[in-house]
């Protein structure tokens, strides 16, 4: 059971109505982690939403998103990010076995996407002090500063969820990450 008081999604205010109205519009359904954001901060959710919505229209590809996201609600131990990042991992493109390894910390057989991996985890671990090889690094790879950028931004949304969840205990609504 969640820790934080959530509304049933039918009896939200307003402003959090909208949102859970666009989101099920997008998603199908308005996940338990949306649904207790909103209950408390819709603002925060609409934050979320639109951080969301500007990383889609960035240049970084959905496969490098959902690898930030699995990888780093890994590192976080984030149950129900993990089952819903399985899940939009797969719709991405990915195989089971490249969501293990990506959660593992790598990919083998994509270089590109193995240096963004093990550079998210580096800013998870060191909390952004990182050496300057991990940036040379993930240039090397073929990532632009720009996409960098991007990375990080990824990395911090993923954490605020992960956070959120850890804290809230959500109550799992898809199914278990393998």
């Amino acid at each position: 059971m969640s820790r934080l008081n959530t509304i049933h999604v039918a009896d939200a205010p307003e402003e959090s109505a909208l949102l859970f109205a666009q989101i099920k519009k997008t998603a199908g359904k308005v996940p338990n982690a949306y649904v207790a954001i909103g209950s408390h901060a819709p603002q925060v959710l609409a934050h979320m939403l639109q951080t969301q919505a500007l990383l889609k229209q960035g240049q970084l590809s959905a496969l490098e998103l959902e690898a930030i996201n699995l990888a780093v609600s890994e590192a976080s131990q984030c149950d129900y990010c993990l089952a819903a990042h399985s899940m939009t991992g797969r719709m991405a493109g990915y195989s089971a076995a490249q969501i293990q390894q990506i959660r593992k910390g790598g990919l083998d057989g994509h270089a590109k996407i193995d240096a963004l991996v093990k550079f998210a985890l580096t800013l998870v671990t060191t909390r952004g002090t990182l050496a300057p090889e991990a940036v040379s690094s993930l240039k090397a790879a073929g990532y632009s500063d720009r996409q960098i950028v991007e990375a990080i931004l990824a990395v911090s949304a993923i954490l605020f969820t992960n956070m959120f969840n850890r804290v809230n205990d959500t109550v799992l609504d898809f199914p278990k990450a393998a």
